[in-house]
């Protein structure tokens, strides 16, 4: 039997960021995270494998969400 993850929708913060996390690893820490363009990071989080949602349905908010996800994601892969 396959396993198939369910899809990412732009509420699912916490997947997107790990997604993200995996994707580019510690090349963006805390700083460099929160300092990400929402344009640039649109795109990346659209380009994530499993990503059901459009340009049109995110906003600000879910933006905001993702990058302090994403940072919560890389504070506890720091040891």
């Amino acid at each position: 039997m396959v396993f198939e993850e369910p899809p990412i929708h732009w509420n699912d913060y916490e997947d997107i960021a790990l997604k993200l996390y995996e994707r580019f690893g510690d090349d963006f820490n805390e700083g460099k995270i929160y300092r990400i363009r929402f344009t640039e990071l649109i795109e990346w989080v659209l380009e994530i494998d499993g990503f059901h949602g459009t340009r049109e349905e995110c906003n600000e908010g879910h933006l905001e969400m993702i990058q302090s996800s994403w940072v919560y994601e890389w504070r506890d892969n720091q040891s």
